[in-house]
């Protein structure tokens, strides 16, 4: 018998439970099962939800509750032994439940499973996001910084509030990032991958225009993080100039790959890092459904 828990918080030996869990979804899928967020999330004690067999989790879910005018959000994963004996089912049920409305499911992978699942439910593909990669060593364009600009390094005590001021309005359409409090960036400075060095900011006499987050992986991956333009500095080719400091210094890092995620609608960001030798590598997809369960 199963039943599914939550939302709760969970004790940390559970929380390695289910960190193993995530693991062995990794191994078996070749795709991570749940995003960045999701993981700080479960390792910082946020509630979560479980789905528990034989005294064992077999199941696990993330729920971000609707706020702002979005629905609630959701993603989850099934260990790879427990799978096709309904525990994401239940899980994805009590996810439904859980939001009390609306809610959106992100899939990571885009996997054949996932999509059946989705749609048995009455979910809709809503979002697609590309997982985008170039090989890190090689020539790069040069790319000039407009008049007045220069470029510089984040300074950890003295620039979070001004990044979290242009954050907010480069992705007020996009609140999963867009509505980061100075809690999640904190969290993120904690991070053992956190590197001032390779976070670039652009300004302008003194006030902050724009920036390019990098971020190298355990694995030794580099990533464009975040790169993000306040509407104000639009037309001075800063996310181009952005992009190139930092993939300059991944470089110099020594990284075998690039990785970065675009929504697949946003055709002038794809053009732009395809112009900068990306391709589309993998691809996450977002169900929604917008009945109460």
């Amino acid at each position: 018998m199963s039943e599914a828990r939550g939302p709760a918080a969970l004790p940390e030996a559970e929380i390695a439970e289910v960190l193993e869990l995530v693991e062995a979804a990794a191994a078996a899928d070749g795709v991570g099962p749940l995003s960045e967020h999701a993981l700080l999330a479960l390792r910082n004690g946020a509630p979560g939800l479980t789905v528990v067999s034989g005294g064992a989790i077999v199941a696990y879910a993330h729920l971000d509750p609707a706020t702002g005018g979005e629905s609630a959000a959701g993603e989850f994963v099934v260990h790879p032994s427990h799978r096709r004996r309904g525990h994401g089912r239940t899980l994805l049920r009590a996810l439904l439940t859980a939001a009390g409305g609306s809610l959106r499911v992100w899939a990571h992978g885009d996997l054949a499973a996932a999509a059946k699942l989705a749609g048995s439910e009455g979910l809709d593909r809503v979002r697609v996001l590309f997982q985008m990669r170039r090989p890190g060593p090689g020539p790069l364009p040069d790319a000039a910084v407009a008049e007045g600009v220069r470029l510089r390094t984040f300074v950890p005590g003295e620039d979070e509030d001004a990044w979290l001021r242009v954050n907010a309005r480069a992705f007020a359409h996009h609140p999963e990032q867009g509505a980061w409090t100075i809690d999640d960036l904190l969290q993120r400075e904690r991070e053992p991958w956190f590197d001032p060095s390779g976070f670039f900011l652009a300004e302008r006499e003194g006030t902050l225009l724009g920036f390019h987050w990098t971020k190298v992986h355990p694995d030794g991956l580099g990533e464009v993080y975040v790169v993000g333009v306040d509407p104000d500095a639009q037309g001075l080719g800063l996310g181009r100039t952005l992009t190139l400091a930092g993939l300059r210094h991944l470089r110099d890092r020594g990284v075998p790959h690039v990785l970065l995620y675009v929504d697949e609608s946003n055709a002038a960001a794809v053009r732009l890092y395809e112009s900068l030798g990306f391709t589309r590598h993998a691809v996450d997809v977002m169900y929604g459904a917008d009945t109460p369960r």
